[in-house]
This record gives structure tokens, sequence and C-alpha cells, in this order.
């Protein structure tokens, strides 16, 4: 495939600009301001570089746009939604607007909670269940962080009234949530009522991720596996979805309180 011959030759050249200046991986990161683990995955084709990453290459090494127009034609030839580590980027993310119209955000979840959702879908072993809802509690250190993403969710109402595990887990996990939302100063979590009607999220569920560098990108949860999408004009109409969905929700408190009030209903 094209696409993938240019993300090669952008490898390369960045090895080759990187072995004539006869710098290491960190110090290139260093320079170029982005960890170490991303040059690395840049230069052995995992991680797509960002037009940000291009552009900083072409600043520390005085390559005269070569690094920006190399990435372009990625960009172009990018038909096929690229498909990266979501961890990675949900872990380093300064901001996650997450919306979920049938479950509970993966990072909000409980353990209980997990562990029904995971093992009703009848897809996995009762081992693999249990590696699935350990590396889902793990992606919630991300929270924890000394400086924590921005976290928006937004769910839909019918996710605090769908009967995932037994009503005591429904309970824990709601009130988990009001929880979350009154001691994490940097979490939003916003319901959209029943009497919205038909509205956006309708369509189904979607994560923008905003990176410490570069542009925003988009997650789409599939069945078995998810997507992520930087094609500038599908991150703008996303954000657009964003927005619009957001408008139907109620605000950060009055969700709390519907929360609080349903979590009463689990008995």
């Amino acid at each position: 495939m094209e696409s993938s011959s240019m993300l090669d030759h952008f490898a390369e050249e960045l090895r080759l600009a990187r072995a004539t200046s006869g710098m290491s991986q960190t110090a290139l990161a260093e320079a170029l301001s982005y960890s170490g683990a991303l040059v690395a995955k840049v230069e052995t084709c995992e991680r797509r570089p960002s037009l940000d990453f291009a552009r900083r290459c072409d600043t520390v090494f005085g390559a005269d746009g070569r690094f920006e127009r190399i990435q372009r034609r990625i960009s172009r030839e990018t038909v096929v939604p690229w498909v990266r580590d979501w961890t990675g980027i949900e872990a380093e993310a300064t901001a996650l607007r997450w919306f979920e119209p049938l479950c509970v955000p993966g990072l909000l979840q409980t353990e209980g909670y997990a562990r029904a959702l995971l093992a009703g879908a009848g897809l996995f072993a009762p081992d693999e269940v249990e590696q699935q809802v350990v590396a889902r509690l793990d992606r919630q250190a991300v929270l924890a962080r000394d400086r924590p993403p921005l976290l928006t969710a937004v769910m839909d109402e019918y996710v605090l009234r769908r009967r995932i595990g037994v009503p005591e887990v429904m309970r824990e996990q709601l009130r988990h949530l009001v929880k979350l939302g009154s001691a994490l100063p940097r979490a939003r979590i916003h319901v959209v009522p029943l009497s919205a009607g038909a509205y956006c999220g309708v369509n189904g569920p979607f994560v923008i991720a905003t990176p410490p560098h570069g542009e925003d990108v988009v997650y789409l949860e599939g069945q078995l596996h998810g997507q992520v999408i930087d094609r500038p004009e599908f991150v703008r109409q996303m954000v657009e979805v964003w927005e619009s969905i957001r408008g139907e929700a109620l605000s950060h408190q009055q969700s709390l309180d519907l929360i609080a009030e349903v979590a009463e209903t689990w008995t």
C-alpha cells in the first residue's frame, strides 16, 4: 500500500537524519519535546508522525520542510483509518471528550461493572475476562496522574438504567460515578436525559483525545477492536457532533444529582 511506503520513507529519513547528527533517540526526543517512546515508535513505523512532530523534525534538522512534505503525503494517502495503540494515546492525552450511549466509559467503570460487562458479552473465556478487567482498571491510573487529563464524559441516561450484572453492581457503579464527579477536579460527568429524544449521539460511542502535541484524534470503538482516526476533516466533523451532544446534556451537578437518584432505585 502506498501510504505504508510513505510511512517507511518518513521513518528512514528520521533515522538517517538522527544518525547524521549523531543524536540518540533520547536526545532527539528532548530536542523535539516528545517522549523517547514516541520517537522510537515513529522510527519503527508503529506510530504515524503528526504534522506537529514533522515540523519539529524540520526545525531540529534544518530540513527545509522535507519532513512536513512526507507527513502530508502520508495523511493524504491514508484512506484506511490508521489503527494505533489507543491506550498509549489515552495515557498521554491532556484532554479526553468521551461519549457513551450504551455503557459507563471504561475509565469510570468499577471492577464489578467491568467484569459483568465483559463476562456478559460471552466473547471471552473466564481467564480472558479477568485479564481484560485488570487491563481496564490499569488504564484508570491516568486519572491519578499528577496532571490528569481534562476528562469530559457524556453518557445517555439509558446507561444508568440498563442493568449490567446484579442490581448491587449497578448501585455501586452509579455511586462510584457520583464520587468521581465530586472528587476529581478535572473530571466532568454529564447525562443526556431520556427526554432529549433523537439526537446525534444515537449513532454510537466515540472519544476525542487531545495529545500533548499535535492535533486531536478520534477513537471509534468497534465490536472487537477500535480504530484511531486523525484525518482533520473527520476530526472536525466529530467535534461538531460532540458539541451537539454536549448541548443536549444536563449540567455536571444536575447529572450527578440524577445519577445519585437512579443509584437508589437499584435495590
